[in-house]
């Protein structure tokens, strides 16, 4: 019950996000709320993490679980994708010129690690009295999915649209499965993570400010953490290697940034591959989108 619960309060906000009619100065303020509520939720991520007992131990742990996590789920979803183009080649427009674009995007990344450090500290000397409300990760994740919604209602794209595009269907589903391998892998690495916490942590698919939150909450701050710094670390590696993998690899290389192809790292996708190669990323991103949250709740509300 609690699982639907939950899984509910999810998808609810998203709905609704669809629902409210669409207004170019709402969107505008949807998108830009976004930003300054991944920031805060980031902060209380740090704070939370903070208070952990004996957490300096428990980081050597912690870096290892990162890696091996992060190996696994990139490398799986690359391979895999990676194949399909070698299968069912699709030739993208040729790479252009670099620009600083690729810079400030690395920046902002750091910006968000920056963010978690920032709420350590302040974690570290808060008061227990003045600790945020238990509450607050899951009102902070309604209004974020509230948000999303409202987005990808304002950007004009349709559901239809979206799964039109048969490329992008078939690339979603590819790479949901084979990210998912690589947390069954995981699991099978360490005998305290079962089969389904795993799956759980694999299926933030890039979408850092939501697993680190779903993850908090159904395992603790520590597992939150693991599930934050795998997914930063796509999104590193997205954005270094999309214009690697472009010429060759088209599908791959849309398919590094997850659930990101669809806003974060969807600047450099356009920048590596030209105008023609969007419409994929926006499929792709809008379906791994959608997926992500159920998978993540489903997963882990069985242990």
């Amino acid at each position: 019950m609690e699982s639907l619960i939950t899984l509910v309060l999810v998808l609810m906000p998203l709905f609704i996000g669809f629902v409210i009619p669409t207004n170019p100065k709402l969107t505008r303020f949807a998108d830009k709320s976004l930003s300054y509520l991944v920031f805060i939720i980031l902060t209380l991520i740090g704070i939370e993490l903070s208070k952990v007992e004996e957490l300096g131990s428990q980081l050597g742990e912690i870096a290892l679980y990162v890696t091996v996590l992060s190996i696994l789920t990139v490398g799986t979803g690359l391979f895999a994708l990676m194949l399909f183009d070698r299968m069912r080649p699709w030739h993208a427009k040729k790479p252009t010129a670099k620009s600083q674009q690729h810079r400030v995007s690395i920046r902002g990344s750091l910006v968000q690690v920056i963010c978690v450090a920032i709420g350590f500290v302040i974690g570290y000397f808060l008061p227990a009295g003045f600790m945020p409300p238990e509450n607050s990760m899951t009102v902070m994740l309604m209004l974020l999915i509230l948000l999303v919604g409202i987005g990808l209602k304002g950007s004009g794209i349709t559901l239809k649209e979206v799964l039109l595009n048969k490329r992008g269907v078939e690339m979603s589903i590819i790479f949901t499965l084979a990210v998912l391998v690589g947390g069954l892998g995981f699991a099978l690495l360490f005998s305290e993570v079962s089969w389904t916490k795993g799956l759980a942590l694999a299926s933030g698919f890039g979408w850092y400010s939501l697993s680190a939150i779903v993850m908090t909450d159904a395992y603790g701050a520590i597992w939150g953490s693991v599930a934050l710094f795998n997914d930063l670390i796509r999104e590193f590696f997205a954005l270094i290697f999309i214009p690697v993998f472009m010429r060759k690899y088209p599908s791959a290389s849309v398919g590094l940034g997850g659930a990101t192809s669809l806003d974060f790292t969807l600047p450099i996708i356009q920048q590596s591959g030209g105008l023609e190669v969007v419409p994929l990323a926006i499929s792709f991103g809008f379906i791994i989108n959608i997926v992500s949250p159920v998978l993540m709740v489903v997963f882990s509300a069985w242990g």
